[in-house]
């Protein structure tokens, strides 16, 4: 045994547990495979004091929750946290497993659970533990942190009891109802996705094209019609009737006289209920006479929605529920009214509380039986077989207290599903069939339903729509059965898909653009593609919302969306820490490529912790799945050590490298691969599946790399054809969907859109990190040099960055446009994300001027800070032939400011003097040289360096 030795405490003890940060994850995350809550906890002084350094404290948390004595902890085996906690362990480990005990004996089987040191923080400690109903599982993360705290010392006004039951009441009104937990336990062993739509019992099962609705027992194949005959017991009694079945007689009324009447013209006994009733509320059975009809009237309308009664025979006999679904019977059960069975000894009040003492007995539907209620008519009907609540029934004597066998006024259940005669259950499947209910409980009174009720007399007196399945998966007495499985055949027939495949695509560069290209080669197939990415939601090319649509909440609404046949979702990486990915699995994870973006947010400090975090979509791949990650970024490459599925490779390198001799080992082993291969003709895209080659796509033939210049298109093409490869689409459709593919702002907005103006090329582009602008700036030189110009060839950038960046990522944005571009006009975006106006603008000027003044390309530096000024200066100075590329922060505006410039530049419209001049240059700077270029203020020593074709 270790014990954890203690250090140097600087104060007394004191219930210093503090919750600093809550967080949900609601799928696979970087702490877990499944969904978790994160907690942060700070414990203060009482990190100093482990828990065998605390007199008393491990005997009361045992002695308040025994089962913590089961867990097994990091010892692999039951009992080994105890022996943690006699060692000494922290508490905010005590914390993570009493929040784990508390959601148990809750009923909610969660075992999983880590606590782990948050970095550069004493005393502070990430606590993670799984959860099945998220506002259970934060209560319990909550109470868990105020017990530690009142078993460190005693706070009188915390009262552990009180806490406790308050916390089970959440719990009964979060949880599903029997039937509802009963068809969701079969799918998920189906391997079944569902997603609670409501904080009730709505529910969808599957995903996309495939979904399936279910409301406790009703489902989305439940027509509306027949729950509105259901619902009116007195069309539902002629409806059977009218088809021969047995039925009492009856009538419908609606006052007091008119029930009188009809009782007299039916004939004593009758029953009055509601016409609109459920759940055998309002129900008043065997009425001798014309007063006990006037007593029941005002009970019945008590419970009736419309003010409409139903007057009918009463029928003697045992109650008997029929549980039809598809049209065949699946279960039946004996409906046993609320009573208590007499001992001789006790009360008729005390028998009650003896039988509600059952641990099986609850509130409404938490438990499997419901507690019996004592009110007038229970005591009445104690008093009609001429007992008092004070009386002492003799041995076997049964007292009844409700005259329904409803469960949910008490009553039991015995199965009779093997006893029931075939012509019974026959005349129960006609009369679902009649109604037309998929899912159909039909009420049978009958002497016994062994005997054919023809026979022995007896009718159906009610076909109930949503049945409940407690009776049947519950009894009493008798055996369960498992009658979910044929309401989710009925949703799922055997063999029918419930998941629509999904990709999740992440990386730092790159994702949108390979996102839009899968779609696309999707769509050419015939897909309604559901499709996320920082643009927003589109699905089957519908733009249904436009904003940052990266995350898990984006994710669930393609899912749920009942068009969607192929989802591709574009994972970042604030949505991977914030939410986790909001599903439990993808079948295709791609990875672009890791690079400098995002570094000192969020506990992200470096590319391997941002490696980390996107690697969640490759940990969420199933063995039957696929990672397409890039073998030329090391960080990538690594993933391969997380993936369960297959994995497809692509690269850029050549192919000697070392790269590409590692991708042929590992494609002989059963990997894939999208590669180039260099011919007299250009670059070849060719994909390998084992030793097998097959040509796909000349690089310079897809218009989306601008003829191959575009070497990130190239990359992104790759890692689609990956994708599409896996995915099983053939050869044909993959090479046409690229070949189609183009940057136009309708197939891809805000990625390298290219237009005209004034005989000046003009690229719009979101590129907002350095790795990018690089990649941008290499494509311009790239693109210049296959135009083969004989003239000087002036590039413009209008460049800014996310405020939210490190100043050094930001002044590195300066850096390279003023390495790669002759003139830079720095903007500033919208949202300046906690800077001051003008902050980032300074910054990335700084690194413009410093690489300027070294030998870099800028000759003119000038800040424009709002985007659209910005943009129209670009436009403004630019003479035919220039580049200017706009790295835009809100394209679509950008877009609309340069596409009004192509409708007012018409060409031959205007005269060298009558070109619209620019305030901020020289009136002849449009077509002077760049060494002619004025030395003002934002002037900076040119670079020699010309480029021409």
């Amino acid at each position: 045994m270790t014990v954890v030795e203690i250090p140097q405490a600087p104060g007394p003890i004191e219930p210093s547990l503090r919750i600093r940060s809550t967080r949900v994850y609601r799928g696979p995350n970087v702490w877990s495979y499944e969904p978790a809550i994160h907690l942060v906890l700070d414990l203060g002084v009482l990190e100093y004091y482990p828990t065998h350094a605390l007199p008393g404290f491990t005997e009361a948390l045992v002695e308040l929750f025994p089962g913590l004595q089961r867990h097994s902890c990091s010892r692999g085996r039951e009992g080994g946290f105890i022996e943690r906690l006699h060692e000494g362990t922290w508490l905010g480990h005590v914390a993570e497993h009493l929040a784990l005990q508390l959601q148990q004996e809750a009923g909610h089987d969660v075992r999983r659970g880590k606590t782990r040191g948050v970095e550069d923080r004493e005393g502070w400690y990430n606590v993670i533990f799984a959860f099945l109903d998220e506002s259970v599982g934060l209560a319990a993360g909550e109470l868990a942190v105020n017990i530690v705290n009142h078993l460190v010392q005693n706070n009188p006004e915390f009262d552990v009891e009180a806490e406790l039951e308050r916390f089970h009441n959440l719990v009964q009104r979060k949880a599903f109802g029997p039937s509802t937990q009963a068809i969701i336990e079969e799918a998920v062993s189906r391997d079944i996705p569902w997603t609670r739509l409501n904080g009730a019992s709505l529910v969808q099962l599957g995903q996309g094209v495939h979904a399936q609705r279910i409301r406790a027992t009703m489902t989305s194949r439940t027509p509306a019609l027949a729950v509105d005959i259901a619902g009116d017991k007195n069309l539902t009694v002629k409806l059977l009737g009218s088809a021969g079945l047995p039925v009492p007689k009856s009538d419908v009324v609606r006052t007091m006289e008119g029930t009188v009447e009809a009782a007299k013209e039916i004939g004593f006994p009758v029953v009055v209920k509601p016409l609109d009733g459920n759940h055998g509320r309002g129900v008043c059975l065997n009425l001798q006479n014309e007063e006990d009809v006037r007593e029941a009237y005002p009970i019945a309308l008590a419970q009736s929605r419309r003010g409409v009664l139903q007057v009918e025979s009463f029928v003697t006999g045992k109650d008997y529920r029929c549980l039809i679904i598809d049209g065949r019977m699946a279960a039946i059960a004996e409906r046993v009214p609320a009573h208590v069975m007499g001992d001789g000894e006790h009360t008729v009040a005390e028998l009650v509380d003896i039988t509600n003492a059952d641990p099986r007995r609850g509130y409404g539907h938490e438990k499997v039986l419901t507690r019996i209620k004592v009110d007038d008519a229970a005591r009445e009907l104690v008093e009609e077989q001429g007992y008092a609540m004070d009386a002492v029934p003799e041995a076997g004597v049964m007292v009844k207290l409700a005259l329904t066998g409803n469960m949910s006024t008490g009553g039991i259940s015995i199965d009779r599903t093997m006893d029931a005669h075939p012509d019974n259950v026959e005349i129960a499947e006609e009369a679902a069939r009649l109604i037309g209910l998929d899912v159909a409980g039909i009420d049978f009174i009958c002497p016994d339903i062994t005997v054919p009720v023809r026979e022995s007399g007896g009718a159906i007196c009610e076909v109930n729509a949503a049945p409940g399945f407690r009776m049947h998966t519950h009894p009493t007495v008798g055996e369960p059965q498992f009658i979910a499985k044929p309401v989710v055949d009925l949703l799922f027939p055997p063999g029918t898909p419930s998941r629509v495949p999904i990709v999740a695509v992440t990386g730092t560069n790159g994702k949108t653009t390979t996102s839009r290209m899968l779609a696309h080669v999707m769509k050419g197939l015939g897909k309604k593609v559901g499709m996320t990415s920082t643009d927003g939601i589109i699905v089957d090319e519908r733009l249904l919302i436009t904003r940052d649509a990266s995350g898990p909440k984006s994710a669930k609404m393609v899912l749920q969306n009942p068009r969607v046949d192929f989802a591709i979702l574009e994972v970042a990486r604030g949505g991977i820490l914030r939410e986790g990915l909001g599903y439990d699995r993808n079948d295709i994870a791609i990875v672009t490529n890791i690079q400098n973006d995002h570094l000192g947010m969020r506990g992200v400090k470096s590319l391997k912790d941002l490696a980390d975090v996107k690697q969640v979509v490759v940990e969420a791949v199933p063995r039957d799945g696929f990672a397409v990650l890039n073998a030329d970024d090391p960080y990538v490459r690594r993933m391969r050590h997380v993936c369960r599925g297959t994995i497809v490779w692509f690269s850029m390198d050549a192919p000697d490298s070392r790269v590409r001799q590692f991708i042929d080992e590992r494609c002989v082993r059963g990997d894939r691969a999208v590669v180039l291969e260099p011919t007299e003709k250009g670059e070849m895209i060719v994909l390998k599946q084992g030793r097998r080659s097959m040509q796909l796509a000349w690089t310079h033939l897809l218009p989306s790399t601008f003829n191959g210049a575009a070497r990130m298109n190239v990359a992104n093409s790759l890692a689609a054809a990956g994708a599409a490869f896996a995915a099983g689409v053939p050869l044909h459709d993959i090479r046409q969907g690229l070949r189609t593919f183009t940057t136009s702002y309708y197939l891809s907005p805000g990625r390298l859109n290219r237009i005209e103006v004034d005989h000046a090329e003009v690229f719009v582009d979101y590129c907002h990190n350095p790795a990018g602008l690089d990649l941008l700036g290499e494509f311009v030189d790239r693109y210049v040099a296959g135009k083969n110009r004989a003239q000087r060839v002036r590039r413009t950038v209008v460049v800014g960055a996310a405020g939210d960046r490190r100043d050094q990522d930001i002044r590195e944005m300066g850096e390279l446009a003023a390495k790669w571009f002759d003139t830079v006009i720095i903007r500033e975006d919208e949202n300046l994300r906690r800077r001051e106006v003008g902050e980032a603008a300074r910054i990335i000027e700084e690194g413009a001027r410093a690489v300027a003044a070294d030998g870099g390309r800028a000759t003119k530096i000038v800040t424009v800070l709002d985007e659209l000024e910005a943009t129209t200066k670009a436009l403004d100075r630019a003479r035919p032939n220039d580049v200017i590329v706009i790295c835009a922060d809100k394209h679509a505006r950008v877009m609309a400011t340069v596409e009004e410039r192509t409708h007012l530049a018409t060409p031959g419209a205007h005269t060298q003097e009558e070109q619209p001049g620019d305030p901020d240059f020289s009136p002849d700077e449009r077509f002077a040289s760049a060494e002619e270029d004025d030395a003002a203020a934002e002037a900076v020593t040119p670079n020699p360096a010309d480029t021409q074709g």
